[in-house]
């Protein structure tokens, strides 16, 4: 515990809500001390990862409420990323400055938590504006209590883990409604690593009969086909192409409006679920539309971590997760090349690098607000 003396600033890089382009770098002091005085801990962020997937909290951040973690001045937004940091002033008996701590954070260098329920593995930030948020976004890892935990795999847990959870859960929901009686899934944005590891965990789970297929670019054809994780790499031009006779679930991992009315069009009723997952073409996103078919449904993470709590009991989820994730990291140094970029101007041009497209599929970012 510290007495909060120190004096500290944070860097926060935040964009126009309603225009992703712009953005903006601002710096604001932290009273220390009286984040320690009301039992608050303040934590300096390391490193966090940039993906795909941030571009997809901030296009759905009003829908989703993405943009309510971290609130920013009227007009702006702070994107959550995944990331790393440490104690460096805390109020609250049991966690010390120094302790290493992974989870959900903004695009800053410094962020005020309030822990509450703390174990020797994890705390809960009970700060009043996060209380209605869910909670799996709330929760913070104390590392060394963590026996997988290790400092060099810490840019692939940032890249690839939060992902692959997500990736995880859509493959166990898939499994869990019998792929609502479909013999083959579609995954739009193919060459995100959100996909890639749907498509991992659906090969794992031995889908019985059912193919996986990737939609996606064809710039991102060869490197999506390289990976190997699908069983079939299919272009967007050529989604006419494909028997629109078998009983299709469509996955929406790109978000776009073009993608989503072609694929129901082309398999009408034998569209058997489509379920609504990123924001990757974020300029094109689609909204609610008349389509044939089953009724676009959002994928909500958290109601699926639920019901497998209550269906599995305390552990079977992390159990069964950790069998998958053990399993992909064994596979990834054989196409994940990971970059790592400092400071608010190089964070700066990565995230509009991101945003644009710019970023070869095959590159994990790591990035820290530390020069």
């Amino acid at each position: 515990m510290t007495d909060g003396a120190v004096a500290l600033k944070s860097v926060n890089f935040e964009v126009n809500r309603n225009d992703l382009r712009q953005s903006r770098v601002e710096t604001v002091p932290i009273d220390a001390a009286a984040a320690v005085a009301s039992g608050k801990a303040v934590l300096a962020l390391d490193h966090f990862a940039l993906t795909a997937n941030n571009i997809t909290y901030a296009a759905f951040g009003d829908q989703m409420s993405y943009w309510d973690f971290f609130p920013a001045a009227e007009g702006f937004g702070r994107i959550p990323v995944w990331g790393f940091a440490d104690v460096v002033a805390s109020g609250v008996e049991g966690l010390a400055v120094g302790e290493r701590i992974y989870g959900y954070f903004p695009m800053s260098s410094h962020l005020v938590v309030e822990p509450g329920r703390l174990t020797p593995r994890r705390f809960i930030d009970v700060s009043e504006h996060r209380k209605a948020l869910p909670a799996v976004y709330n929760s913070y890892e104390r590392v060394a209590a963590d026996p997988a935990y290790s400092r060099t795999g810490e840019s692939v847990q940032m890249i690839l883990k939060p992902l692959v959870v997500t990736s995880f859960l859509i493959a166990d929901f898939l499994d869990d409604n019998g792929f609502f009686g479909a013999r083959q899934v579609l995954v739009s944005s193919a060459s995100s690593k959100t996909s890639l590891g749907l498509a991992f965990c659906l090969k794992r789970l031995a889908a019985a009969g059912v193919t996986v297929i990737g939609l996606t670019s064809p710039a991102n054809r060869a490197f999506v086909e390289t990976v190997g994780y699908f069983d079939r790499v299919v272009t967007y031009d050529a989604i006419d192409g494909l028997d629109p006779a078998v009983p299709s679930v469509y996955v929406d991992m790109a978000g776009s409006a073009a993608v989503l009315t072609k694929v129901h069009q082309h398999f009408g009723e034998r569209l058997t679920y489509s379920c609504r997952v990123g924001g990757t073409h974020w300029e094109g996103l689609a909204k609610r539309m008349d389509l044939p078919g089953a009724r676009p449904k959002f994928f909500f993470a958290p109601e699926q971590i639920a019901k497998r709590h209550g269906d599995w009991g305390p552990g079977g989820l992390e159990q069964r997760f950790a069998g998958v994730w053990d399993e992909l990291t064994g596979s990834v140094e054989d196409w994940l090349a990971i970059e790592d970029h400092h400071g608010p101007a190089a964070i700066k041009a990565a995230y509009h690098d991101m945003l644009e497209g710019r970023v070869s599929p095959a590159t994990g970012l790591i990035m820290s607000l530390k020069s």
